[in-house]
């Protein structure tokens, strides 16, 4: 895990050098234990590393590094495959001078071309300059676990892993509008129509699953989509024997891979099956680089708070837990921080709780945690996805035989089903425009909004719901179009804040594709989500954590602290900031803050909050 950054010029007679070093500098929290810097004999392109030591603490790790005369490679990140696909570079005739992975994608690339992304299990964002071709060739991982920006100038093109090493460059800073309109009207942080689009106007992102290159002679950009998910695939015909042994047998193999490290290694810990599922299965392998130490953020007197929950898992295997308690206080006192290391927007204040626990993890000296993150876009955890199931089952005249409704109303599930969910079943194409008129009307009739900001932005505006209206058609739009990378944007820049890795397991593409080919019913069953994963760890976790029944997304007390004075005079404030900047009518300044929980609808008042550090 590191940060990269890059200068391509036209104007082969600049040094930039020390600009590519403010860039370095910029991104010093993602690799504490080295920097290089590097640039061609022709001057045209300058490339630059922060190194996180996690494979081969030697120097033989460092970067930029070179290979075969020919490539230089930066590299954020890591290839989980990377001993079975030196293996088989090796027959092919290439050599190796290190033990990282790094070496290995530069050597993939040699022999594959771009097809090379195809071969890599991992999170990774990477640049190759290729000297004899004059050409740079990037790409980021499936998902988006790691971040690429840049900025294609008309005379030079710019690259990092976070837009402040583009600012500290002198790439202005620009607000998106448009994006800033949607985020605060329905709480999109990104565009799923235009995945490269950002908070900034002049700065763009590699979409997930894509890699660019960048021609040095002719100054011209081209992107691709690399990997995608067919979600209208026809499901295999599989029993539940042979679906829990191929799934047990994916997810083990995921684990084993995360848990290849020259340094200390431990896992988040919450109350809930996921990240208790990885906690089991890092013990049962028995690695040696695992500290068995586990970090959870908890909130005495929260009736959601999860501590007692998870002490339960860190006793059965024996773990060392450490936990970090949290109030209002702590969260203004890190606010311009969290901004800083978030750079864009964010949600809720479950960002704040999660950034302290990977504090804490620093604290205790692991630079590697497993996290169970993804295991509910690919499983089908989140109530909402409920009713997407059932009006499959009902589009198949199969909802009231499946007794489904009537399993989770059992279970306290009260997500509704009416008339409307039996018409979207049957109608999908009038359902999507309905209820994207639905949002957009929302949008457009947001009181505190100034008159001119909706006329001028409200024309861009988008909602956007899955194409597919099916459970599998929600999960691959949660997973691979709009949700997920948002969730992954925050735990990179948390992470990396205080130099930490955090690896994800569920998100293994085996398993993730493995999901996806399954029927719905082995996502949710008898009223039960996650049911493959409960079925899974029924042996290996405590009967109150596989069948806990509520639902909790790593919530923090957060109406709790938005009720705070302190908190309140930060929301006005922020209002302040935004009226200035003629995005909220004057009179806004004399309304009451309206508190909101994490997920809970028009949470406006965060939303300010949140998009005022935009301007300062």
């Amino acid at each position: 895990m590191c940060g990269i950054a890059g200068i391509i010029q036209a104007d082969p007679s600049k040094s930039d050098l020390q600009r590519l070093n403010k860039m370095t500098t910029a991104l010093a929290h993602r690799g504490p234990d080295g920097e290089g810097l590097w640039h061609n004999e022709a001057n045209t392109t300058m490339l630059g590393h922060r190194r996180l030591s996690i494979l081969d603490l030697s120097d033989a790790g460092s970067q930029p590094m070179h290979y075969m005369g020919r490539y230089t490679i930066i590299h954020n990140g890591e290839i989980y495959n990377y001993i079975e696909l030196k293996e088989e570079l090796r027959t092919k005739g290439y050599s190796f001078h290190s033990q990282t992975d790094t070496e290995v994608i530069v050597a993939a690339y040699d022999c594959w071309k771009e097809d090379c992304v195809q071969h890599f299990d991992g999170m990774f964002a990477f640049a190759i300059w290729d000297e004899k071709a004059t050409e740079l060739f990037a790409a980021r991982d499936r998902f988006g676990e790691k971040p690429f920006f840049y900025y294609p100038g008309e005379k030079e093109f710019l690259f990092a892993s976070e837009m402040k090493a583009l600012w500290a460059a002198g790439i202005p800073r620009s607000p998106n509008r448009k994006l800033l309109f949607n985020f605060i009207t329905i709480g999109y942080t990104d565009n799923p129509a235009k995945p490269e689009e950002t908070f900034y106007d002049n700065i763009l992102k590699l979409p997930p699953a894509s890699w660019l290159k960048f021609s040095c002679i002719y100054f011209t950009l081209a992107t691709k989509k690399y990997w995608d998910i067919d979600p209208e695939a026809t499901p295999q015909k599989i029993s539940d024997e042979e679906a829990l042994t191929l799934f047990d047998d994916l997810l083990r193999q995921s684990v084993k891979k995360r848990l290849r490290s020259d340094v200390s290694l431990g896992t988040s810990l919450s109350g809930g099956i996921d990240s208790s599922a990885i906690a089991a299965l890092c013990h049962s392998l028995h690695s040696p680089v695992n500290s068995h130490k586990c970090f959870t953020a908890v909130f005495p007197g929260f009736e959601k708070d999860e501590a007692a929950l998870s002490k339960i898992t860190a006793a059965q295997f024996g773990l060392q837990q450490y936990t970090t308690t949290i109030g209002a206080t702590d969260l203004l006192n890190s606010w311009e921080k969290i901004c800083h290391h978030q750079e864009e927007p964010f949600g809720s204040a479950s960002i704040f709780a999660q950034y302290k626990v990977y504090e804490l993890a620093a604290e205790q000296d692991v630079t590697v945690l497993l996290d169970g993150q993804g295991a509910d876009e690919i499983l089908g955890g989140y109530h909402k996805y409920y009713k997407w199931y059932w009006q499959e089952l009902f589009r198949n005249r199969k909802l009231k035989k499946s007794g489904e409704i009537a399993a989770a109303r059992q279970l306290g599930i009260a997500e509704p089903f009416t008339y409307k969910n039996m018409i979207a079943a049957y109608f999908p194409g009038f359902a999507s425009v309905v209820m994207e008129r639905q949002y957009l009307l929302q949008a457009i009739r947001q009181e505190d909004l100034a008159k001119e900001f909706v006329k001028e932005h409200s024309k861009e505006a988008y909602y956007t719901p899955p194409e597919h209206f099916n459970l599998n058609g929600v999960l691959y739009f949660n997973t691979c179009i709009h949700g997920l990378e948002e969730l992954l944007r925050y735990a990179d820049r948390n992470s990396m804040a205080h130099g930490r890795e955090v690896r994800l397991p569920f998100l293994s593409h085996e398993l993730v594709e493995f999901m996806f080919s399954l029927p719905s019913h082995f996502k949710i069953r008898q009223g039960w989500t996650k049911w493959l994963l409960r079925q899974n760890m029924k042996k290996l976790l405590p009967e109150a954590i596989v069948y806990r029944k509520d639902k909790v997304g790593f919530e923090p007390p957060q109406k709790n602290w938005m009720e705070t004075d302190s908190v309140k005079e930060a929301i006005h404030e922020a209002r302040k900031i935004l009226v200035e900047e003629k995005i909220l009518k004057p009179e806004t300044l004399n309304k009451p803050v309206t508190p909101r929980s994490s997920h809970e609808t028009g949470n406006y008042d965060w939303r300010y909050l949140s998009s005022s550090f935009l301007f300062k």
